[in-house]
């Protein structure tokens, strides 16, 4: 399985890192899209020295302890649109961007291209395969909104940045699992990144 992932300039670092330390763990192939501003965010939020994807990626594996990793990761240069996987002649299964910008979601909405992330979700979208936005934004004003539906309408999944508590969270990384888990969700991948919900009899 093969599947492209973006990070956009919003906050919410910590849904991509723990994203992409779930995406590890299991067997398959990512393509790994990091703009500057993603970048820029992460190294605020974490207070860490990264200053590329391959930090980012390293970070996640390795700050809450290693993990066994089962997957290859790609780096592909955010603006570098002539890139392999800025063609639909390359299969990939699924898209996502975690998080994602309001400025990404917009211009994927009005079909433009950008750089990478941008122009790898229009192919996800032309070839009809499964792309998932998680937008980090609070509150959403009509603009969002409207963006947001006409990529729902078009085929794209709106997973917004907002985790559920019924898992009974403890920490940040509680929150982050819970959306990463829901992403695996939607990509048909099993996870066990929190409990499913069981009401009381």
């Amino acid at each position: 399985m093969k599947y492209v992932v973006g990070m956009a300039g919003s906050s919410g670092s910590i849904y991509g890192a723990r994203f992409i330390r779930a995406m590890a763990q299991v067997p398959g192939e990512t393509y790994l899209i990091i703009s500057p501003p993603a970048i820029r965010v992460f190294r605020e939020e974490f207070q860490v020295k990264v200053t590329n994807a391959e930090d980012i990626l390293d970070f996640s594996l390795t700050h809450w302890g290693s993990v066994d990793t089962k997957h290859v990761f790609h780096f592909r240069p955010h603006a570098d649109i002539g890139a392999d996987i800025a063609s639909g002649s390359n299969i990939w299964q699924g898209m996502v961007v975690v998080p994602s910008s309001m400025k990404t979601l917009a211009s994927v909405r009005a079909g433009l291209a950008d750089n990478l992330i941008e122009r790898c979700a229009d192919v996800t979208l032309k070839e009809r395969r499964r792309l998932i936005f998680v937008p980090r934004e609070t509150p959403y004003n009509r603009i969002h909104l409207q963006n947001m539906l006409a990529l729902d309408e078009a085929g794209a999944v709106i997973l917004p940045a907002s985790p559920g508590f019924y898992q009974n969270p403890k920490t940040l990384e509680d929150l982050g699992d819970f959306i990463a888990g829901r992403i695996f969700n939607l990509l048909g991948l099993e996870q066990n990144l929190f409990s499913k919900w069981t009401p009381n009899s």
